[in-house]
């Protein structure tokens, strides 16, 4: 016999089965729901001192703790033949790598080192003739718009080469220059948007005054990689790389830097890869002990 449903008894019922189902549906979306990083990837400069004295234990201690990816900066007294073979050794991904010595010759042999190791992005931060020193200082806006002119052609070569290049920031680049303006704007404003990406240092813009997330908003889809670093505050913004008024570098998520809506705009962006980087000296605790509580800091932010 059927039971006759009254209308107390539909609308207790309904309310339950929405109840039921609004459930799952949470439940299905925080399952499935992306993290903020998938793929926290390392700066090696962080390990410099580390893989210089032991480079397959290093690497291999660094896919331990959770790293699939990296990104270089040298390769430790080896060939750029062997350095991969290590790499792949510990099971590790090196998408982009960091070279020092542009602007010193024909880039072709340091774009043949970059396919050799498998990469895509090669990466260059500022580059010492076009100003008073390697880093940057006292560079004016004709040494910007020269070395934006300089990166074009760079990045040409780079693309024959099946390369993409990538500028990297420090704080130097956000010294005023007068007008409202700053050597960074009139790089990257200078550069052609194809050829030359950029890798963000968040930590660096930020101690030097400036927002990253303003950046990404005003560059969409120009940033392919970011730095992730911080600092123990400072009473001023710094724009000098001077041992004395560099801010000292911290384990994430202990220093004044708050990442979550800076990586939630990376994303939004269009940036692709993310790298922890913390800046030596490391105070009361070792470069693995750090990198470890890096990764474990990315790593809660996604929860």
């Amino acid at each position: 016999m059927i039971t006759p449903i009254t209308r107390r008894t539909f609308m207790r019922t309904s309310a339950a089965t929405i109840a039921g189902v609004s459930i799952v549906n949470s439940f299905a979306s925080h399952l499935w729901a992306e993290p903020l990083v998938t793929y926290p990837g390392i700066q090696l400069y962080t390990v410099d001192m580390e893989l210089k004295a032991d480079v397959e234990g290093t690497l291999k201690t660094i896919h331990s703790i959770g790293y699939k990816e990296v990104e270089g900066a040298g390769f430790a007294g080896l060939s750029a033949k062997q350095f991969r073979a290590a790499l792949d050794s510990a099971g590790l991904k090196c998408n982009s790598t960091h070279f020092f010595n542009f602007g010193e010759s024909d880039p072709s042999a340091i774009f043949d080192q970059a396919n050799t190791l498998g990469v895509k992005y090669v990466v260059s931060s500022f580059i010492g003739k076009f100003g008073h020193n390697k880093t940057g200082g006292g560079a004016g806006p004709d040494e910007y718009k020269a070395m934006a002119e300089y990166f074009n052609q760079l990045g040409t070569s780079a693309k024959s080469a099946g390369l993409q290049l990538a500028y990297h920031n420090h704080n130097t680049e956000f010294t005023d220059l007068g007008e409202a303006r700053v050597g960074y704007d009139i790089f990257v404003d200078g550069t052609d948007s194809g050829l030359v990406k950029l890798e963000l240092d968040c930590g660096w813009m930020v101690a030097a005054g400036h927002n990253p997330i303003d950046y990404f908003k005003r560059y969409p889809n120009r940033y392919c990689m970011v730095h992730i670093k911080n600092f123990v505050a400072t009473a001023n913004p710094s724009t000098s790389l001077d041992r004395s008024k560099v801010p000292q570098g911290t384990v994430l998520g202990t220093g004044y830097i708050k990442y979550k809506p800076i990586l939630t705009a990376a994303k939004a962006a269009g940036v692709e890869h993310f790298f922890i980087e913390q800046e030596p000296p490391f105070l009361g605790t070792t470069a693995i002990e750090a990198a470890t509580k890096d990764y474990q800091y990315l790593e809660s932010l996604s929860k």
